[in-house]
């Protein structure tokens, strides 16, 4: 069941793979925004996990965030997530983002509980 203030986290140690310079989103070796990104969207996913009904999952529809602060290669990142809405199927996450020294991002982020089967059917039909 989901409840209010549920929270999760999520890690990651700052490797050439999620650079900024890597991934095409600037030209330099520090933790890229795209990779913070999907830093916050596993740290909401592993706070939904155990939560949603079989059958079910979550997508992410809205990430607000401001990315404040670079890390470099070979530091850690961990992002944090706490459920402050539920909306029906609309999940609302406070997010923040600190790396060994300091915050790096905060923002809010937002999930839609889905139906796999019939979201799968529904994106797939593009393809027809």
């Amino acid at each position: 069941m989901l409840e209010i203030n549920m929270t999760g986290k999520a890690s990651v140690i700052v490797d050439e793979a999620n650079t900024a310079a890597t991934v095409g989103s600037g030209s330099l070796r520090v933790f890229a925004t795209p990779s913070l990104a999907a830093l916050i969207e596993k740290a909401a996913c592993n706070c939904l996990l155990g939560h949603l009904e079989e059958g079910t999952t979550s997508v992410g529809t809205v990430l607000d965030i401001k990315h404040m602060a670079a890390t470099p290669v070979g530091m850690k990142a961990e992002a944090t997530v706490t459920l402050v809405e539920i909306d029906g199927r609309r999940l609302v996450f406070d997010v923040t983002v600190c790396d060994e020294k300091e915050k790096i991002s905060e923002g809010v982020h937002e999930r839609f509980i889905v139906n796999s089967d019939r979201f799968m059917t529904k994106v797939n039909s593009k393809l027809d």
